[in-house]
């Protein structure tokens, strides 16, 4: 199994997505920044570099939004989404094909990675009961 790290970063009552590469599985996805926890690093310190790697801002990392564990054809992944705020920096697009903020209600209009289904459900849960 793998670890796999990811960021919920709102901005007021939107929260950043990012479109999969065309070159890497799952093509053109919908998903949250974030990427694979490497040997010797904390979940924490893999969502922080990751996010520096692919959109050149600096979070601050806050609790886990919830866990996840999802089976791929190819790959099985244990995914940890934490709440986290830029500290630093604008979201560039260095990796994804492309980025967006979109509001909860906005959701069905994406196309998302299967591992992200749950997550997004609660988001939509937790939007309606006002929460963002």
């Amino acid at each position: 199994m793998v670890e796999v790290v990811a960021a919920l970063i709102w901005d007021k009552d939107k929260f950043l997505i990012c479109q999969r590469p065309k070159n890497k599985a799952r093509a053109l996805l919908w998903e949250f920044v974030g990427g694979k926890v490497e040997q010797g690093e904390s979940k924490e310190q893999a969502l922080i570099r990751e996010c520096k790697e692919e959109l050149n801002i600096v979070l601050d990392v806050g609790d886990v939004f919830m866990e996840v564990v999802h089976e791929y054809p190819d790959i099985t992944v244990h995914l940890t989404l934490f709440n986290a705020t830029i500290n630093e920096g604008v979201p560039q697009k260095l990796e994804h094909n492309d980025i967006k903020w979109i509001t909860p209600a906005e959701i069905p209009n994406y196309n998302f990675c299967p591992a992200d289904e749950e997550i997004l459900k609660k988001i939509k849960e937790k939007a309606g009961n006002g929460y963002s």
